[in-house]
Order: structure tokens, then sequence, then C-alpha cells
């Protein structure tokens, strides 16, 4: 039985956080019918503790990751833009793959509206946002590089198609790591309800031996009392 419960709790999800170990016999767990379950307790809490904390280090995660996705979607979109634009106006065909075929149906709406050849050959006119409520109008001259903040205040130029593949290999992992965080939630919520059952059967199996102890007590001592009156009433 005890090797049974180091295993189980002893069991991880794929990203190593711990399984909760259920309390099927109580007074086995506890270590007799005599044992102190304030150590218990106070063990269930800290677990519990460590449970809450995850919990919320993953959540900040997951709200991190719903933004961030966004963003990079944005990004490579405009990125491949870019790069069907210049492919059209070298003269390129374009590229065939298993990519979006939605995204990709946009970029040929995009391109053919703006004049073919043409609009593809002139410079690229856009608005640049310089806050939330403030645009700036400007041409961009194309040489088919694009810059990508890196984080700490760092970009780095990269080459349309390295561009390209870098985002999606980004945009791929933040949805890995977002559905990560969900099913570790999940995980977390469900080790939390068994620490939380654990403790109320601890604490339940505790006030049952208290009562009963209580009984024990009270049917000795209510024993004694009919013997000495009896014994007063011979005399």
């Amino acid at each position: 039985m005890a090797a049974a419960s180091s295993s189980k709790q002893m069991e991880l999800n794929p990203r190593g956080i711990p399984r909760a170990p259920f309390v099927d016999n109580v007074e086995e767990y506890v270590g007799g019918k005599d044992a102190d379950v304030e150590g218990v307790i106070k063990k269930f809490q800290e677990t519990s503790a460590k449970y809450r904390y995850m919990e919320l280090n993953l959540q900040q995660r997951r709200k991190a990751l719903l933004a961030k996705i966004p963003d990079i979607e944005q990004t490579l979109s405009v990125v491949n833009f870019l790069a069907a634009r210049r492919r059209k106006a070298l003269g390129e065909a374009d590229e065939e793959g298993d990519g979006d075929k939605d995204s990709d149906d946009e970029l040929d709406d995009l391109l053919d509206g703006d004049g073919g050849e043409e609009a593809a050959d002139a410079p690229l006119t856009t608005l640049f946002e310089l806050n939330d409520t403030l645009f700036a109008q400007a041409e961009v001259n194309e040489t088919g590089e694009v810059g990508l903040w890196l984080g700490a205040n760092t970009m780095l130029m990269y080459p349309l198609a390295e561009a390209s593949e870098l985002l999606a290999g980004k945009l791929g992992s933040a949805k890995k790591s977002l559905a990560d965080a969900v099913e570790d939630l999940e995980w977390i919520r469900e080790q939390v309800t068994v620490m939380e059952v654990n403790f109320a059967r601890v604490h339940n199996w505790d006030v049952k031996r208290r009562r009963e102890r209580r009984d024990a007590e009270s049917l000795l001592t209510g024993k004694g009392g009919d013997g000495d009156d009896s014994d007063g009433e011979d005399k």
C-alpha cells in the first residue's frame, strides 16, 4: 500500500508537475489510530499552496501568450505580403505550399487591387503607428529585407524569406506553449481538488476519532459514578 502511494505521488505530467496522492485509507496514511494529524494537515496545506502558486504563474503565462500570438500572426501576415509583393515585382512565380489558403487569397486580392505589376514596382505607401491613436503616412522603399524586434531594444534585419520562416517557427512555438499551459492548468486544478478532498477526509477522520474518544471517556466516567452510588446505598 505504501509503495502504491509513493508511485502515485511520483507520477508527473509531461511538464513535470507531480500528481497529488489520494488518501484512500486515512488511518494508515497518518500512521495509526493514535497518530497526530497536525503534521499531515500542514503538509497538505503546503502542497496546495505550491499548486496554487503554479496555477497563478500559468494563468499569467496563458494571458501573455493570448496577447502575443495575434501580434506574431499580424507580423507574419505583413512579412508574407511584402514577400509576395516583391516576388511579383521581380516576375517570380508565387511559392506553392501547404500554407493557409485564405491568407494566400487575401494577399492575391491586395496585390491585384493595387494594379498588378505597376503597383508592385511603385513604392509601398502605408501608415506607421506612432501611438494608440496617432498614425503617420510614409513610403517604404523595399529592399527585400525587414527589421524584426527581438526584445531588449534589439532589432535585426532579415531577408523576407528568413523572417517569414522565423516568425512561423515562433508562432508554432507560441501556440504549442499555449496548449501546454491550458493542459497544465487543467492538471493543476485536478490536483488542487484532490488535495482539498484529502484535507476533508483527514479532518473528518480526526473529528470522528476525537468524538469516539470523548464518548469512550464519558462511558467510563458514567460507569464509575454508578458504582459509587450503589456502594453508598448498601452502607
